[in-house]
C-alpha cells in the first residue's frame, strides 16, 4: 500500500554529498497537496522522495480519480517518462509535506549510461512494480471492499496521515457510495 525503498534512498544520498556544487541534484520541498508532476505534461526532472508521502493517480476523461499506489522515502518518480520520452503518465501529488531529490534529466542519463548500480535498482523498483500491480489486482478481484478497506485504515493509522474518502474510495476503484456503505459495514 505505501512503497517505500531504503536502498535507493541510501544510494542517491551518497550521490548528493559528493556533489562539489550540488547542482546535478538537489532538494526540493513541496507542500500538502501540491502537484510533483501532472498527468500528460513534460517531466522536466526526476526525483526521488526524501520525505513525506505522495500519492500517484490518473485522471481518466470523466475526470474520475484512480489512485495507482501511494509512495513514501526513496520512492523514485519521473524515471519512466525520462527513459520513454514521453510526457508524465499520471499526477503525483503531495499528501504531506513532502522533501526530494530532484535529479536533472542530463546527470540521470549519464548515470543511467555508467552506473551499474543505478541501472540494478531501476531493475528492481520496475519489477516490484509489476509484482505490486499483480498482486494488487488479484487482491481487489478476490477480497471484500471491506478486507480492502480494513488494510487501506491500517495504513492510514499506521502513517498517521488523513486519507479522504474520495482517495480511499480512488485507491479502491469503487464510487464513494459503494465506500460509504463498506465503512458502515465494518462499523457492525
Amino acid at each position: 500500500m505505501l512503497k517505500t525503498n531504503q536502498s535507493f534512498l541510501a544510494y542517491i544520498q551518497v550521490l548528493y554529498e559528493k556533489q562539489e556544487r550540488k547542482e546535478n541534484i538537489i532538494i526540493k520541498e513541496y507542500s500538502k497537496g501540491e502537484k510533483l508532476f501532472s498527468q500528460d505534461e513534460k517531466a522536466t526532472k526526476i526525483v526521488l522522495i526524501k520525505a513525506g508521502i505522495t500519492k500517484c493517480f490518473i485522471t481518466e476523461d470523466n475526470d474520475k480519480e484512480y489512485i495507482l499506489e501511494f509512495s513514501g522515502k526513496g520512492e523514485i518518480i519521473g524515471e519512466i517518462e525520462f527513459i520513454r520520452k514521453t510526457t508524465c503518465l499520471c499526477n503525483i501529488e503531495a499528501m504531506t509535506d513532502v522533501k526530494v531529490y530532484a535529479i536533472t534529466p542530463n546527470y540521470f542519463s549519464e548515470l543511467i549510461e555508467s552506473d551499474l548500480q543505478l541501472n540494478n535498482l531501476l531493475l528492481n523498483v520496475f519489477a516490484e512494480r509489476i509484482i505490486n500491480t499483480a498482486s494488487r489486482a488479484s487482491f481487489q478481484q478476490l477480497y471484500t471492499i471491506e478486507h480492502s478497506l480494513g488494510k487501506l485504515m491500517e495504513l492510514q493509522s499506521k502513517q498517521e496521515i488523513e486519507i479522504s474518502k474520495e482517495d480511499m474510495a480512488s485507491y479502491l476503484g469503487v464510487s464513494v457510495r459503494s465506500l460509504n456503505r463498506a465503512l458502515k459495514n465494518l462499523s457492525k
